[in-house]
C-alpha cells in the first residue's frame, strides 16, 4: 500500500532533512506499506526549498517538491500537496520534529479498523501556555460551532483515506481549513493519542494574528454566527420592548419616579456594540463572498518537481484555489 506523507514547509531548512530521513527509515521498517513524501515550501524565508531538493536527490522517485512564490499559509499549503499525493493513505504533519514519523505506524494500524480519517491527539501539547490556552479556548468553539462528530478532536497530525483526498480537492473556495474539510466529508473519524515532542530548532511561525485569521475560515464551514446574529437580534428587541413596558407601568403608577439618562446611555452602548458586531460578522461572510466570486486564488504554484518522471509538464506553475481548474489532478496531463 501506498502512503503519501504531505507536509507544508516554512522555515524549516534545519529540520526538514530529518524528517524525510526518520520517514523513509520508519517506512523501510513496515512490511506492506510503501511511502512517498509531498513537501510544500510555503515561501520559506531561509534555504528550505534547497533542503527539500537534497532530499529529492537522496530518495530519487520517493519525493515531490512544491514551490511557492509568496507565503499562503499552512492549510493552502497542505490542499497544494494534496494535488500531487498518490497515496491509498495520506497522512498530514508538520515539519518541525514535533511529530515524529515513527508515530505513523499508530495511525496505520488505526485506519485497518476501518476509519476514513484518523487525528493524532497530543498527550501533552508542547507549546507555550499562551498558545496552550487559546488552543483548548479554539477547540472548545470549533466544537459547538461547527457540524463534526462529537468527541472527536482534530489535529495538525491526521491520516485520511484516499477518497476523502479527492472531495478536499474539489475546494474552491480562498480560506482552507483542512479539518473542517474533512468533517464535511465523512463523520467515519476517530483520534488516537500520540506523543507531542519540543520543538528543537527555532520557535512556532504562527503568531496571533495568523492564528486568529486560521480560526476565522470557520465561516466557510459554519452559518451559526448568522443564526446567532438573529436570535440576539430577537432576544434584544424583546427585551427591549417588555422593558418600555416596565416603564410607563411605574410611571404610571408613581409618577415620582426619577428617569435617569445613565441607564439610556449604557443600553444604547450595548445595542450598538451588539449591531456593530453583527454587522461584522455579516461583512465577513460578504467579503468571503466577493473574493471566492472574484476568482482570488487559495495558492500559486511557482515550480513542482514530481516524485514520478511520467509527468510530461511536471514544472508547470500554476495557480490553485478559486475557480482555477488547475487544482484539480483530472485537470493535469
Amino acid at each position: 500500500m501506498l502512503v503519501s506523507v504531505v507536509i507544508p514547509c516554512y522555515n524549516s531548512e534545519k529540520t526538514i532533512g530529518m524528517v524525510a530521513d526518520q520517514c523513509m527509515e520508519s517506512f523501510s521498517q513496515w512490511d506492506g506499506y510503501e511511502c512517498e513524501m509531498v513537501l510544500v515550501n510555503d515561501h520559506s524565508r531561509d534555504h528550505t526549498y534547497e533542503e527539500i531538493l537534497k532530499c529529492r536527490e537522496r530518495y530519487p522517485g520517493r519525493i515531490t517538491a512544491v514551490n511557492f512564490p509568496k507565503n499562503f499559509g499552512q492549510h493552502a499549503a497542505i490542499l497544494a500537496g494534496l494535488q500531487y499525493a498518490r497515496g491509498e493513505l495520506v497522512v498530514g504533519m508538520d515539519d518541525d520534529l514535533q511529530n515524529r514519523p515513527e508515530q505513523i505506524r499508530q495511525f496505520l494500524d488505526k485506519m485497518e479498523e476501518g476509519y476514513d480519517v484518523v487525528f493524532g491527539i497530543y498527550k501533552q501539547r508542547k507549546f507555550s501556555p499562551l498558545k496552550n490556552l487559546f488552543g483548548k479556548i479554539s477547540q472548545f468553539l470549533l466544537f459547538h460551532l461547527v457540524d463534526r462528530p462529537k468527541g472527536v478532536e482534530m489535529s495538525s497530525f491526521w491520516c485520511a483515506r484516499d477518497y476523502v483526498i479527492r472531495e478536499v480537492r474539489k475546494y474552491h473556495g480562498n480560506d482552507a481549513f483542512v479539518q473542517m474539510l474533512f468533517a464535511r466529508t465523512t463523520d467515519n473519524m476517530t483520534d488516537i493519542q500520540v506523543e507531542h515532542y519540543a520543538r528543537e530548532y527555532g520557535r512556532s511561525n504562527y503568531t496571533f494574528r495568523k492564528g486568529l485569521k486560521l480560526f476565522m475560515t470557520f465561516m466557510d464551514y459554519s452559518s451559526i454566527p448568522l443564526r446567532v446574529s438573529n436570535v440576539l437580534g430577537t432576544i434584544f428587541s424583546i427585551t427591549g420592548f417588555v422593558a418600555t413596558i416596565v416603564l410607563i407601568v411605574r410611571k404610571i403608577l408613581d409618577p415620582t419616579i426619577q428617569t435617569g439618562w445613565s441607564s439610556l446611555m449604557c443600553l444604547i452602548l450595548i445595542v450598538s456594540g451588539m449591531l456593530f458586531l453583527m454587522l461584522g460578522i455579516i461583512g465577513e461572510y460578504i467579503g468571503k463572498l466577493v473574493n471566492t466570486s472574484n476568482g482570488k486564488p487559495l495558492y500559486v504554484i511557482r515550480e513542482v518537481r514530481e516524485a514520478s518522471d511520467e509527468t510530461p509538464e511536471a514544472s508547470t506553475p500554476a495557480a490553485g484555489g478559486g475557480r482555477s481548474a488547475a487544482t484539480e489532478p483530472e485537470a493535469r496531463p
